[in-house]
Order: C-alpha cells, then structure tokens, then sequence
C-alpha cells in the first residue's frame, strides 16, 4: 500500500550520511537523488526518502509520525539501533519485546524524525 514516505530534513548531506549507513545494514542502497533529495530503496518495492521541503520554511518533526523499517531479525533491530545512535540518533525505546512476538527498537534521526526497526513473527 505504501510506495514511499518522505522526512524532512534541514541538512541534505548529514541525513544522506545516516541514512545511507541504515540502508546499507538493511542491504539497500540509493534509489535517486537530487539537489534537494536523496531515496532509498529497491526496484519494484517502497522508497524513503529525505528531503528539503519544498516550500522553503525549515523541516519539523510530525508529532505522531514513525516510520517502521522491518528488518529479517532480532540481531538487525539491534544492529540498526546501535547504528542510528552512533550516527548521531537519538534513543526512544531500545530494542526489546513489545509484547507477543514484535521486537522494535526505536530512535530518531539527527533532524528529529522517529523511526524503528521492527521484526514480528
């Protein structure tokens, strides 16, 4: 149902940084870039993108927004986590069981953007 989500961001270059290393552990790479954007993502599947907004005005977090990568297994929520932290992400819940059989570690990027990476079943 989902054919791309987009973030924005106030520093291009910083976000394709962390962004890229994410999709690099998620075994993805660039889909298209621009002077004002960067995606990633696979042929055929879901993109995510990072961009400046098109009006001009600065980038601000949604409130409610997360974005949800899922991921193959526990270790990658892990890994993914850690990663985003090193990258200069922020911690909103780390890696655990969040009841049943979903695994999710949560964090925000550098321009304050909240995502996961999850694993069900």
């Amino acid at each position: 149902m989902i054919g791309y989500v987009t973030l924005g961001t106030n520093n291009l270059t910083r976000a394709a940084a962390f962004y890229d290393a994410i999709a690099k552990e998620l075994g993805l790479g660039r889909a298209m870039e621009s002077d004002t954007y960067v995606a990633w993502g696979a042929p055929g599947g879901a993109s995510l993108f990072v961009i400046k907004p098109f009006d001009g005005q600065p980038a601000t977090v949604g409130n409610g927004v997360m974005v949800a990568l899922g991921v193959k297994d526990q270790a990658t929520v892990d890994r993914i986590h850690a990663l985003a932290l090193s990258l200069g992400g922020k911690d909103e819940g780390a890696p655990g069981s969040r009841g049943g059989s979903f695994y999710a570690g949560y964090f925000r990027d550098p321009d304050g953007n909240k995502l996961n990476a999850f694993v069900s079943g």
